[in-house]
């Protein structure tokens, strides 16, 4: 008997980071399959704004995904208005981009804590609640970073890479343990949302809208996919590039600019994205240093006769 897909009308979904971009299309693209939405986010106000253009299906939740009683605060507030937590989507990130050895620390402590801590705690949060009813699917929102490595986003791409093994993880241990709660894992190209603004191009290769996203996170849903690619020839290139020498797969690489995505990015264009940065992770005060280099990140840098031109300075992190 041909497998069938999953009904999502009548279920609850709890999305973080939802007031904008990726999380915003998905939380309307579940709705519109009938889904009860609960829109997670740090600004409040903007996460308000998208549960009221969502209409009666969604509601507005204030959440900083890297304090746990903030997280569950969410999570209680959504089953109290919305029922029993049948899926979560851990969308909230933040991309903070620049040569490795140019980034401070509190840029690396934020996107660990929100790119990987955060979604450790909703796992766990949401995991409680769901293997008391054996059932539910969690999907987490990783990056194409997370499987290739990307220059220019060391750090970023670590906290994605941990994403992919932390889902794998504990998806193996949810089945030693025979519950039927589903993990997936969603790993888009460039996106053109604000955090996706100012990126290179790679040759052969289009930014996705975050609709596209969306579209791939309804299907993992309703068919239970694990890995998702997004677009899905992505996962073909990794096939064919895992089967040459490392030195032509790097060489193939470097040819149509894919090491030049984050590496090349234009940081005037990013400028807003990296100023909104400041407010992502609360318990974090902004260093008034750090957001006068943000300010000033479209400048290009002084440089001594002879040394090579930086390609990408690090600013102030934010939240999708």
């Amino acid at each position: 008997m041909a497998r069938q897909p999953r009904i999502l009308a009548g279920q609850t979904v709890a999305i973080t980071g939802a007031a904008r971009g990726i999380g915003r299309a998905t939380a309307a693209a579940l709705a519109r399959r009938g889904m009860r939405v609960a829109i997670g986010d740090v600004d409040l106000e903007a996460a308000a704004t998208t549960a009221a253009e969502l209409g009666g299906r969604a509601v507005a939740l204030a959440l900083d995904v890297t304090d746990r009683e903030s997280f569950a605060a969410f999570l209680d507030g959504a089953e109290a208005q919305l029922g029993p937590l049948d899926v979560l989507v851990n969308n909230a990130g933040i991309m903070q981009i620049g040569r490795f050895l140019d980034e401070d620390d509190l840029t690396a402590q934020r996107m660990v804590d929100i790119n990987l801590h955060g979604v450790i705690i909703g796992m766990k949060l949401a995991l409680a609640r769901m293997l008391e009813r054996d059932r539910g699917h969690i999907v987490n929102i990783s990056s194409q970073a997370g499987k290739f490595g990307a220059p220019g986003g060391a750090t970023y791409s670590a906290t994605k890479h941990a994403v992919v093994g932390l889902s794998e993880a504990v998806r193996g241990e949810l089945r030693l343990m025979g519950a039927h709660v589903d993990v997936s894992y969603v790993m888009p190209y460039a996106v053109n949302t604000e955090l996706g603004s100012g990126l290179g191009k790679a040759r052969g290769m289009s930014s996705l809208e975050p609709s596209d996203v969306a579209d791939a996170i309804v299907e993992a849903l309703r068919w239970g996919t694990v890995d998702v690619w997004v677009p899905k020839s992505a996962k073909r290139q990794l096939t064919v590039g895992s089967l040459l020498p490392r030195r032509l797969a790097e060489g193939m690489a470097r040819a149509i600019k894919a090491d030049q995505v984050l590496a090349g990015a234009d940081h005037g264009a990013r400028r807003r994205y990296e100023l909104r940065a400041s407010s992502s992770e609360p318990a974090l005060a902004a260093r008034p240093e750090r957001a006068l280099a943000a300010s000033r990140a479209e400048e290009p840098p002084v440089q001594s006769p002879g040394q090579e031109p930086e390609r990408a300075r690090i600013t102030q992190p934010s939240r999708d």
